[in-house]
């Protein structure tokens, strides 16, 4: 915009009625002759005094979020800017651009601070991934949270070319082969360190319904065919749902179960010939069930609650019928209730020994919730960020928001909650990446628990402290205060997806138990 003429603030006064209307925002000179009728809030705001004809930057950006100048649709009614040796202040961050605002990013990724744990490696990956989530996930993002459709093919498309699919499945040998973000880390290379930046960023979106529609079942379903399918079936299921071709979900709750996972009710019995499995019943709540070509399922296939279950790859197919179900986030995600009507499924399709689904259940269940503490941290973090700028640019009584003390010990919470889940989230991540599964499962499947539980809690209590910063614009889906709306809505979800609290910490607490010493004493 370096062309445009150079208009003194003298000559924008004079054009300040009805048919000739000018402002200024942010330097540049916008002509509302034509468009003040059509103001979504209405024709009086515009025409107030110290609005037409004048700088009204501050009073724009105490209305409407930076990313609005920048529609087409409103960057067409620029005429020129005003005379000034500063140039325009409020741009909007570089797709990749690391954010400026203090708390607004963790540690590690902040100017001049230092980690142990995250690489130069990981900070370029980190770059690169920003950069194609904001560019090519958001916009879709922000439109399927408004429509409730699942993610489109061309970001799915997109995410496969990336490998991004596959790289959300953890390190791995399922990795091998593989160009990963266009060669930014190698599959030798990748770590949980590198998943949890994929699951960061995908949090800083601020669209929570979007991200559990995008594969988010599959980050679950999956992993039991990687680690117990027979060959040929892991391999074509394993290269369909890398490469968006198909989806998997998990299904394991049902009406009559959910944290009580023996108490399932849905059956397979073997066929005469014993080469079917002849599945019953229903599962509930069902993430990406909506469009998922397969479902890994736990079943009953004993009476014994510990020896009973087996889990079954079922495809869809005859017999199997899925509805959406409502819930407070968006349709986007694909909730589902599923019903299985004597689905006959190949006996090859069992992942795991028959009667031992429930150690393959329990298998899946640390990653799942590591996950999910990735994607509670990257929202809570946006949250920070969001209040933070609106304290500082929202006046009140003729002062900054960020005045009141009130405002400040609520922020000085925010940031305190966000900091510590972060600097427990980095240390459970890094015992991850030197131990094996089994000592994962054995040593810190109690952390994983009570971080979950830690950090939903504190998810929720910064989702209400948000809200009364942001006042009514916390209760709007759309404008100033989507993000903060979108995060108090959904804020519950993560304290009861994967377990919820209060079972989470008696797991935590049960497990330190069984590692007491016996002959410690007060």
């Amino acid at each position: 915009m370096s062309d445009l003429r150079e208009i003194p603030l003298k000559e924008v006064a004079k054009h300040s009625k009805e048919d000739d209307l000018w402002i200024v925002v942010d330097t540049l000179v916008y002509d509302l002759s034509k468009f003040y009728k059509l103001h979504p809030g209405g024709m009086a705001v515009l025409l107030d005094g110290k609005i037409a004809g004048q700088d009204a930057t501050t009073a724009f950006f105490s209305l409407h979020r930076t990313e609005v100048l920048h529609k087409p649709a409103y960057k067409r009614l620029i005429i020129g800017r005003i005379p000034t040796s500063k140039g325009q202040q409020f741009l909007p961050p570089k797709e990749d651009e690391i954010s400026k605002v203090p708390y607004g990013e963790p540690m590690w990724l902040s100017p001049g601070f230092h980690s142990p744990y995250f690489s130069d490696g990981h900070r370029k990956f980190q770059k690169a991934v920003r950069g194609f989530m904001r560019s090519v996930v958001l916009p879709d993002a922000m439109a399927c949270e408004e429509n409730g459709k699942r993610a489109s093919q061309k970001v799915l498309d997109a995410l496969a070319e990336k490998n991004i699919i596959a790289m959300r499945f953890g390190p791995g040998p399922h990795l091998k082969g593989l160009t990963l973000m266009d060669g930014t880390v190698t599959p030798e290379s990748f770590d949980f360190f590198h998943e949890s930046i994929l699951t960061y960023e995908l949090g800083r979106l601020g669209t929570r319904g979007y991200f559990d529609g995008l594969l988010a079942g599959g980050v679950i379903g999956l992993p039991p065919v990687l680690n117990y399918a027979p060959k040929e079936l892991k391999e074509r299921v394993t290269k369909e749902v890398f490469s968006a071709k198909k989806f998997i979900c998990l299904a394991i709750t049902e009406a009559f179960a959910g944290s009580d996972v023996a108490g399932l009710q849905t059956t397979a019995t073997l066929s005469e010939d014993g080469k079917e499995w002849i599945i019953n019943g229903t599962k509930k709540w069902i993430t990406n069930g909506t469009y998922a070509d397969y479902f890994t399922t736990a079943c009953r296939t004993g009476k014994d609650d510990d020896t009973g279950l087996t889990v079954i790859l079922i495809p869809r197919g005859d017999g199997v019928d899925t509805k959406a179900i409502k819930t407070s986030y968006s349709s986007t995600a694909g909730t589902a209730f599923v019903t299985f009507d004597k689905v006959r499924v190949p006996v090859e399709n069992t992942l795991g020994p028959v009667g031992k689904g429930l150690k393959v259940i329990l298998q899946n269940f640390n990653h799942e919730r590591w996950m999910m503490n990735c994607i509670s941290a990257g929202s809570m973090r946006l949250v920070v960020e969001e209040c933070l700028k609106w304290s500082n640019q929202r006046y009140v009584f003729g002062k900054p928001l960020s005045s009141q003390p009130v405002i400040r010990h609520k922020l000085a919470a925010m940031i305190a909650r966000v900091e510590s889940v972060q600097a427990w989230l980095e240390n459970v991540t890094y015992q991850m990446n030197h131990m094996s599964h089994a000592e994962q499962s054995d040593k810190i499947a109690g952390q994983i628990a009570l971080l979950k539980m830690y950090i939903t809690r504190c998810g929720q209590q910064t989702a209400e402290d948000a809200a009364q910063i942001f006042g009514g614009r916390s209760l709007t889906q759309t404008g100033m205060g989507r993000v903060i709306e979108n995060y108090r809505r959904t804020a519950a979800f993560d304290a009861i997806l994967g377990g919820v609290e209060d079972v989470l910490g008696d797991l935590g607490v049960r497990q330190a138990a069984k590692k007491m010493p016996p002959n410690v004493r007060l």
